[in-house]
């Protein structure tokens, strides 16, 4: 049973969950903002389902994937046994080792017949970056046509890019349509070579629209921000024809444990979205409580599960003693307060790494999804604004927000915020729309009509929105407009492909050139890649930032990211550790649980890091608007 909501507060009373019947396999979406707690849902799941009899698989979609951290065992990108648990298997889509088996599966049935030119242009064909989403996309997609199992569960990665993912499908059979029946060619070769990919398209399109056989739950937060995501997501589902059927609202603090004003004030706000909640989005919602400890292994997982479906609420036990955060955060806000005692690399100008030099500095802001990166890069950018320097505020992830952080409406183009401040989003169907006219007006007058309708329906392709994102991106870096631009980037593992693009994207863009480019523009663009990657690399001019909460996954997940980024020659300078819990605020045992449990994680991210740590307290209100910003920006 699931506890559903009414519009006034929580309440006790059920709807049903309807288990699988064994005779119809059903596919079960996990979807939402990052850090909603998708992978905890999705897991407590699966463990449902296994222990119930159902041969189930979880499948994470999500390229910086916790799906080993949660079950504390090794998963990969194999179908692997869950320890402890009869009837469940997991797997980590892997992206390199995904398009590795993409490429092969597409040019193996050629080797040996074609001649070795024709297999070499299918190998370049195939090594460009959009090669990687489709092989990704494809993967997932043949979990779809698995009859081996009762249950598949996806685990997805943030909102913005399940989005994404679920419109490829729609996407990229249109476009192999399109081509089919114009020039033949695909941004990823002959029609041929991948029309079996249409036919499983398709049908994959038709699953994913079959309320009878797929079911997609929303996971979201007690918050403005997270309510109002979920709102967006649901309807742009919908106009591919996917409705999303279950919600469940995660993170609710128990009444009980909030005595005091602070805590209380944050109960109550809970409560206003939940209202909110029910009143917007008529679906079946169940409430989960926030745990007094972090959610990992089975135990855990099953008394998740145990409130998930069977109404059973968990107990929380009290620690005795102090809490130990007073001597980081005192009264008077002051940066040099804010940096965590006992670091021996500790700056001696602290706010140095945050504040604009002689060259324009690009902030870059990443992390695991719902640590906050939105609202510190908005504080970030807000700091240099008020020291006199012109900021650019960019975000680039798909499920932006800064609009919502700043109060105002933000766009593809840049507008005025606050004195020296402005904020602009990366809108890939924008991007796509200039990028593709600029490259058509460019070729205009250089070749012939029938070699510019072949351009014109190759830039069609689903590859071109990723490249033309990419080439804002880069426009925004090559400014010299801004004193100061600082990036809100997407969860770590789409972060992470976004700086990897510098450094194999000008195969791309020849292959996509390939109707006549010439060499001086081909080395244009190599030169202008070149520079990128000298400015990402210079600690000078680009400072990169892990925001995290202090946990084991977001932890985990950013120490990979960090190693990732220094195999490109990228340092990482700084890490924020947000939604630290003060002693003021810790008055009972429930939150020194939490505290305890941060305190524990803290010293592990001084030692594992070895970099400077700034600490963030947790706020009493969720920053929204300038003055609840402009109060977050005082403690800088």
């Amino acid at each position: 049973m699931i506890r559903a909501m009414n519009a006034t507060r929580v309440m006790n009373n059920h709807v049903k969950v309807e288990i699988p019947s064994i005779n119809k396999q059903r596919y079960i979406f996990f979807s939402g903002k990052g850090g909603v707690g998708k992978t905890t849902m999705a897991a407590a799941s699966a463990v449902h389902y296994a222990e119930s009899g159902k041969k189930t698989l979880i499948v994470t979609t999500d390229p910086a994937s916790n799906l080993a951290d949660v079950f504390e065992q090794e998963i990969g990108h194999k179908i692997t046994p869950v320890k402890g648990i009869q009837n469940l298997w997991a797997m980590e889509i892997e992206p390199d080792q995904a398009t590795r088996e993409y490429r092969e599966r597409i040019i193996a049935p050629y080797r040996g017949i074609m001649p070795d030119d024709v297999i070499a242009s299918l190998e370049e064909n195939l090594s460009g970056p959009c090669t990687t989403e489709m092989a990704a996309f494809d993967r997932f997609i043949g979990f779809m046509e698995d009859d081996g199992y009762d249950i598949i569960v996806f685990d997805t990665a943030p909102t913005g890019h399940t989005l994404r993912l679920l419109e490829l499908p729609v996407d990229w059979s249109r476009h192999i349509g399109q081509a089919a029946a114009g020039s033949g060619q695909t941004c990823l070769g002959p029609v041929q070579t991948i029309q079996d990919s249409k036919d499983k398209y398709d049908r994959a399109t038709a699953l994913l629209r079959d309320a009878g056989r797929t079911t997609f739950i929303f996971v979201m937060r007690p918050e403005e921000l997270s309510l109002y995501e979920t709102l967006r997501a649901s309807k742009e589902l919908e106009t591919i024809g996917i409705r999303a059927t279950t919600l469940i609202i995660n993170g609710i603090l128990p009444e009980e444990v909030c005595g005091i004003e602070f805590f209380r004030k944050k109960y109550e706000a809970q409560q206003q979205v939940l209202r909110s909640t029910a009143e917007a989005i008529h679906t079946p919602a169940s409430s989960m409580l926030l745990r007094d400890n972090e959610v990992k292994g089975l135990p855990a997982l099953r008394s998740v599960a145990d409130e998930l479906f069977h109404d059973r609420k968990p107990s929380f036990q009290s620690v005795a003693g102090p809490g130990a955060l007073d001597s980081v955060f005192l009264e008077k806000p002051d940066i040099e307060r804010l940096w965590l005692p006992g670091h021996t690399s500790r700056p001696d100008n602290s706010g140095a790494p945050l504040l604009a030099g002689e060259k324009t500095k690009s902030l870059f802001f990443t992390g695991k999804g719902g640590v906050g990166k939105t609202s510190i890069s908005c504080v970030a950018a807000l700091f240099n604004a008020q020291q006199g320097f012109k900021t650019l505020l960019v975000t680039t992830d798909p499920a932006a927000h800064i609009g919502e952080v700043l109060n105002v409406s933000v766009g593809a183009q840049p507008v005025n915020v606050a004195d020296n401040l402005d904020a602009v989003m990366v809108d890939q169907k924008a991007a796509f729309k200039e990028y593709k006219e600029k490259v058509l007006l460019d070729a205009q007058g250089k070749y012939s009509d029938d070699m510019l309708a072949a351009m014109d329906e190759e830039l069609n392709s689903p590859c071109t929105e990723e490249m033309a994102a990419f080439d804002k991106f880069m426009q925004f870096m090559e400014s010299s407009e801004y004193r100061t631009v600082v990036f809100d980037t997407a969860p770590t593992g789409h972060t992470l492909r976004l700086l990897e693009l510098p450094f194999d994207y000008a195969k791309q863009v020849e292959m996509m050139a390939g109707t006549g480019d010439t060499a001086a523009v081909k080395e244009s663009t190599q030169n202008r890649f070149k520079k990128i990657i000298q400015t990402l690399r210079d600690r000078e001019r680009t400072v990169f930032t892990f925001v995290l909460y202090p946990e084991s996954t977001p932890l985990l997940e950013s120490y990979r990211a960090m190693l990732d980024l220094r195999t490109a020659g990228i340092e990482t300078q700084l890490i924020v550790a947000n939604l630290l819990l003060t002693d003021r605020v810790c008055s009972n045992g429930f939150f020194r649980n939490r505290q305890k449990m941060q305190m524990k994680y803290l010293k592990e991210i001084q030692q594992k890091f070895d970099l400077p740590v700034l600490g963030f307290p947790l706020m009493q209100d969720e920053i929204r608007g300038f003055e609840l910003l402009r109060r977050a920006t005082a403690l800088l």
